[in-house]
């Protein structure tokens, strides 16, 4: 029997020492450059959730620069409608909400484990924060309707009127509020490279095969023709799910009398992104608020609306736009959302379901290798 020799000699080359150090500056430049690449990667993401209505208009004869124009005009339209519309009523019931804190958490003081104390910082916080609100809220932010002209404001002023309304509840809020101007740029950069991506034929594709090795191009472009479709029907879906949701939150509200339905509606849209637990956290404010204005028996009857609503989306939406189309299980999805929070804020949330889509088709594909190997 031949015994190994105990001593093996592992030389090092100047190559290997030079992938490594040219690894590290890649690594660095990564993290220096991480608000580009996610501005970069979240262009990517809306473009591919675009491309599906591109393509339908492109089916009916329209060219695809007229095709990409047309979908994001109608997707801005809608956005600047519902800015217009649907804020200063927002505003409005969020402050109304805020200032009626302190009664909602008397009214529910059968048992309060932080005390009379706890009680009376609440009271001061919602203050401070409502009169925040309807500092903003009394700006002439918008054009009335007569077409007069607004009074001159600045993005400054409106962010240090909330600033000094809720100093109180963090000392860290003026750099938190400081970084919009850096959202705002990055907005406007995520709207170009996005349109650019969709204007292009197979544009985010020809985005990979550039930062892609060539090693590696055909199976990357294969996951991600595979993983976009998944994207944009999530995405669609995603948008339609909440809008139903919030729709029937606001009427089902509004039909029961319940105070400020539409800032609860807004909510249970936005707390849509968040499967299993968001509609749950989205139903607390308002079977609170309810609870205080009416009683045990209008806040159960608000919580059976929303258990009503939760069902009908949980059983016949939400299967069909996250697990058939998507194939990322829920409990992946909440980790996702938390991990993309955690690390990129905002743009993490957007980021978070199509990296799990991709990640899922990549364990999938090693599922398939393995079996073959076997």
């Amino acid at each position: 029997m031949k015994i190994p020799n105990a001593s093996q000699r592992i030389e090092i080359t100047t190559g290997t020492i030079a992938k490594a150090i040219l690894l590290v500056i890649a690594a660095w430049a990564a993290f220096m450059l991480k608000d580009i690449i996610l501005v970069v990667l979240t262009a990517v993401v809306i473009a591919s959730a675009a491309e599906p209505a591109v393509a339908w208009l492109m089916k009916r004869g329209i060219p695809r620069v007229i095709s990409a124009i047309v979908t994001y005009g109608v997707i801005a339209a809608m956005l600047i409608g519902a800015f217009y519309t649907v804020v200063p009523q927002f505003l409005q019931d969020t402050s109304e909400f805020l200032g009626s804190v302190p009664q909602y958490i008397e009214s529910s003081s059968l048992w309060n484990p932080l005390g009379e104390n706890a009680t009376e910082q609440s009271k001061q916080v919602a203050a401070n924060i409502s009169q925040g609100i309807q500092n903003v809220a009394q700006k002439k932010l918008f054009i009335n309707a007569t077409g007069g002209t607004t009074d001159q404001y600045s993005i400054q002023g409106v962010l240090q009127s909330i600033d000094e309304a809720i100093s109180s509840v963090s000392a860290g809020f003026v750099h938190s509020a400081s970084s919009v101007f850096g959202g705002v740029l990055s907005f406007i950069l995520i709207v170009v490279l996005s349109f650019y991506l969709a204007v292009q034929e197979d544009g985010v594709e020809k985005f990979l095969r550039v930062v892609i090795p060539d090693s590696e191009e055909s199976y990357i472009i294969n996951i991600w023709r595979r993983t976009k479709t998944k994207i944009g029907l999530w995405m669609q879906g995603q948008i339609v799910l909440a809008i139903l949701v919030g729709l029937l939150v606001y009427l089902g509200l509004m039909v029961l009398g319940v105070k400020n339905a539409l800032l609860f509606a807004v909510l249970a849209a936005l707390l849509e992104t968040i499967p299993l637990f968001g509609p749950i956290i989205a139903a607390i404010p308002a079977v609170a608020a309810s609870y205080s204005d009416g009683g045990t028996s209008s806040a159960l009857i608000v919580a059976g609306l929303y258990l009503i609503i939760h069902q009908f989306e949980n059983h016949l939406i939400y299967p069909l736009v996250v697990k058939k189309i998507v194939g990322v299980p829920p409990i992946l999805v909440i980790l996702s959302l938390l991990v993309g929070f955690k690390l990129a804020g905002f743009l993490g949330i957007i980021l978070s379901v199509p990296a799990s889509s991709m990640l899922v088709e990549f364990i999938d594909d090693m599922e398939k290798k393995r079996k073959v190997a076997a």
